[in-house]
């Protein structure tokens, strides 16, 4: 059984009509006599919509019970053993209800397509996955579930459905979208004109994109090579040279007569990475046609008239735009340049411009030398062999009475013109080889001294030895520029792997980046430029390296990254073949300024998120934990003031206590809160200084029964660097929230050891206990575990006594208790000068 088809119609938002036309597809295909069934159709209380779905059969749905709810999804497994023909399946992004076959609809319809099923479903542009955030900065809204784009990418047939803004507005407003109490906030917010426009234009754009690649397709399929006017492609050629702008100007000139008209820049390299092109006028070239709403490519070919048809032909252009030749009168001997190749084999499908520009016949400058990469040394070295050494090797030879004879002074001379190759490069080589030619007549063939040969065969041989020896030279200087290119290859792979790893770890600072970039291609600074706007002057987001240019038109080099960003270098002029891995170094710079600038935004939202929810927690606080103590303060002092009552001693005695009481708990929460205030500004400076602790700790359990507490704090503990005012108050938060939870009878057990250069302090107490998964929060401000007594506090006990111990040098943890419960493990610094000492157990706890 083969694969089923996928139809999707497609919209630009909510109420266009796509279920409709699902629906009306539907009845088409059931009047032809087609198996059609309602797989899950969704009518959203549309009156309209609904009537549609009379006459059609429709598969029952599974009922599904989540978080106490009932759901209803499409039955995946009904409709496989149905089995119909087509099945129509709504909403094609949505997601399921857990417990459902899958997690989203569009594997449920693609369980459907695996069975051979045909499937109809629709789907509104907002929800591919690729424009969330192209629709988020439209709408302002976010949308949740989303459908990867190859998957409706993969339809075989998509159908636009198309409505007018206003027609969707006038939809809307007659009540035919959504009940009337939802017409007015959605008119006001999500279906605004400005925001069904740029919708209907995203779908509009998709869908032609679409219907490119399926044309590009279907094109490939059937080999055609010719052109498809289907919109006007417009091709401009660049050289690098100055003239570009024009060109690329008169081609926007030319795009703006048609709607849709679409701008496609390239500037054709050779492979060596040869060329005449600044790559500083590309730059500006590439921001010029990016600017004007055009792409900007980079294509590589030697033979530059036909590489630059191959691509024209790819995209489907329909008109190439070309500058008049930059050549001098006496240079058309050497061919007949780009244009007029490129007009002759356009064919008719092509319309080639040529554009006239001031720079035409001033000439383009020769390129630089292939040898150039070699270095001056050795062109010079190799130029000296080719040039004087069949010079020595002829006053040598000449000297020796009978000499080696002819065939082996070619061999020499040869040797000589391949030494002259390795070190040179051709140039030099063809000036040994013609140099070792006219020699090797004048002195050794017969008749010597003079140009005259006498036997063919001599002349034969001459004749191979130039052949072979021009061979040989083009031969060697190949294969060096080979190696050249291999080597720069290899050097670009590993400066590019290092990129991607640096990507992958997110290691890599702006200014490491920076300094890696000036270290690779040898500036003397960079600097990387942004600006807000094309009308704001350019600001400095990182630089490295002295004078760094303020603007990319100050630089040497400059690679723009997207609109309003740039990559500036100076030092030195790069050449062509090096702004591949500058664009790759450019692109990371901008990913990791956004990176750091991400990490530092998270931060300052996570600080202010951090305040809000201490805020929050402490206006919860002040409404019952300060008021209650306030209230019975309250309530006593009124019963004492009254005159209509007459209290006895004994009981404004307990008014009296209730009183100090509540006083105790407000001065407490108060105290707390104080504390965490100072801790979260972080205005706690410790007094550090050496301290027993067998002076602190007794003090700290003041505030507690003198019955609750087993105190165990040996004499011989070596002392501890503290401020003895914060570890007082952080061990009685410790021990009052011990004694809230420990259970009545059972106190708790106030142990300290020694071990190496630190001592502990443990606190165990035989409640409830904590989750290992909650530990961590339990020292969190307004944090209170599970059922806390009522009256225990605003949660902050635990967050204080933590902050003070680490603001000593110290940690404070929490761990189980052998048997149940829990106990807090407080740890301190022993005093400079203490000797560390062997472990010294604790006396046993209760068990």
């Amino acid at each position: 059984m083969g694969r089923g088809t996928l139809r999707i119609y497609l919209g630009a938002a909510p109420g266009v009509g796509k279920t409709y036309a699902m629906l009306s597809e539907a009845h088409r295909r059931v009047e032809r006599g087609t198996d059609c069934v309602v797989a899950f159709v969704e009518h959203h209380g549309r009156p309209r919509t609904e009537v549609m779905l009379h006459g059609l059969e429709e598969v029952p749905r599974r009922t599904l019970v989540y978080r106490g709810a009932t759901f209803t999804e499409m039955d995946v497994d009904a409709v496989l053993e149905r089995a119909p023909a087509v099945a129509l399946v709504d909403e094609l992004p949505h997601t399921n209800v857990p417990g459902s076959r899958h997690a989203k609809r569009w594997q449920d319809v693609e369980a459907l397509l695996q069975a051979g099923i045909d499937v109809i479903s629709t789907v509104n542009i907002q929800h591919l996955e690729s424009l969330g955030d192209v629709v988020e900065s439209i709408t302002g809204v976010r949308q949740r579930e989303t459908v990867p784009d190859e998957v409706v990418r993969r339809a075989d047939q998509i159908e636009l459905v198309d409505m007018s803004p206003q027609a969707l507005r006038r939809r809307m407003a007659h009540g035919n979208i959504y009940q009337p109490d939802k017409i007015d906030a959605s008119l006001s917010n999500y279906f605004r004109p400005g925001n069904l426009t740029a919708l209907r234009e995203l779908a509009l754009l998709w869908v032609a994109d679409r219907v490119d690649e399926y044309l590009q397709q279907y094109r490939g399929e059937h080999n055609i090579r010719s052109t498809w006017q289907a919109r006007e492609r417009i091709v401009v050629g660049l050289t690098g040279g100055p003239e570009g702008r024009t060109l690329i100007r008169r081609a926007s000139r030319m795009a703006a007569k048609g709607s849709g008209s679409e701008i496609l820049a390239v500037y054709v390299a050779r492979s060596d990475g040869l060329t005449a092109a600044s790559p500083k006028e590309l730059a500006v070239q590439r921001t010029l046609v990016e600017d004007l709403g055009g792409s900007f490519h980079h294509v590589i070919g030697d033979d530059v008239p036909s590489s630059l048809l191959e691509f024209a032909r790819g995209v489907n252009a329909t008109q190439i735009v070309l500058g008049s030749s930059r050549r001098k009168t006496w240079q058309y001997i050497l061919g007949p340049g780009v244009g007029q190749t490129v007009a002759r084999d356009s064919g008719p499908d092509l319309d080639v411009h040529i554009v006239t520009h001031e720079e035409v016949a001033k000439g383009r400058g020769l390129p630089v030398a292939r040898g150039a990469r070699l270095g001056g040394t050795r062109i010079l070295a190799g130029w000296l062999v080719g040039v004087l050494g069949p010079v020595l090797m002829t006053l040598l030879l000449t000297s020796i009475n009978n000499g080696p004879g002819l065939a082996n002074d070619v061999l020499l001379y040869l040797f000589l013109t391949v030494v002259a190759a390795l070190l040179g490069g051709l140039l030099p080589a063809l000036a040994a080889a013609a140099a070792g030619s006219l020699l090797l007549n004048y002195f050794f063939t017969p008749p010597t001294r003079t140009l005259t040969v006498d036997d063919p065969k001599n002349i034969v041989a001459i004749a191979i030895f130039f052949a072979v020896g021009v061979s040989v030279a083009s031969v060697v200087d190949l294969a060096a520029r080979r190696t050249h290119q291999a080597a720069r290859l290899r050097a670009e792979s590993e400066i590019l792997s290092f990129l991607a790893g640096s990507v992958l770890r997110g290691e890599t600072t702006l200014d490491a980046l920076l300094e890696r970039v000036r270290e690779t291609f040898a500036m003397e600074s960079v600097a990387l430029l942004e600006r807000a706007s094309d009308v704001e002057p350019w600001t400095c987001a990182g630089s490295l390296g002295p004078s760094p240019a303020e603007r990319p038109e100050d630089a040497d080099v400059d690679m723009p990254v997207g609109d309003h960003m740039a990559l500036a270098l100076s030092g030195r002029v790069l050449p062509a073949e090096d702004r591949r891995v500058l664009a790759a170094f450019a692109a990371q710079a901008a990913v990791v300024l956004d990176r750091q600038r991400l990490v530092g935004e998270a931060e300052e939202a996570r600080r202010l998120a951090e305040g809000n929810r201490i805020r929050t927690a402490l206006l919860a606080a002040v409404s019952h934990d300060l008021r209650t103590p306030l209230a019975s303060i309250k309530a006593a002092v009124t019963s004492l003031r009254s005159d209509d009552v007459s209290w006895s001693e004994a009981d404004e005695a307990e008014l009296l206590a209730g009183i100090e009481e509540g006083a105790d708990r407000l001065d407490h929460l108060i105290g707390n809160l104080l504390d965490m205030s100072r801790l979260q500004t972080g205005a706690v400076t410790p007094l550090i200084r050496v301290t027993d602790l067998d002076e602190v700790i007794p003090m700290a359990l003041v505030g507690v029964p003198d019955d609750s507490v087993e105190l165990d704090i040996p004499e011989t503990l070596p002392m501890v660097a503290v401020d003895r005012g914060l570890l007082e108050r952080a061990a009685a938060n410790i021990v009052e929230n011990a004694v809230k939870y420990s259970p009545p009878g059972i106190p708790v057990a106030v142990a300290a050891s020694a071990l190496g250069d630190r001592v502990e302090v443990r606190v165990t107490d035989r409640g409830p206990g904590v989750p290992d998964d909650s530990k961590g929060r339990i020292f969190e401000p307004f944090q209170r575990y599970g059922d806390a007594p009522r009256g225990a506090g605003v949660g902050l006990g635990l967050a204080v006594a933590r902050g003070f111990v680490e603001a000593m040098g110290g940690t404070l943890t929490a761990e189980d208790t052998p048997g149940g419960g829990m106990t807090m493990v407080l740890t301190l610094k022993v005093a400079p000068g203490q000797a560390p000492v062997r472990p010294d157990f604790p006396a046993q706890v209760l068990s």
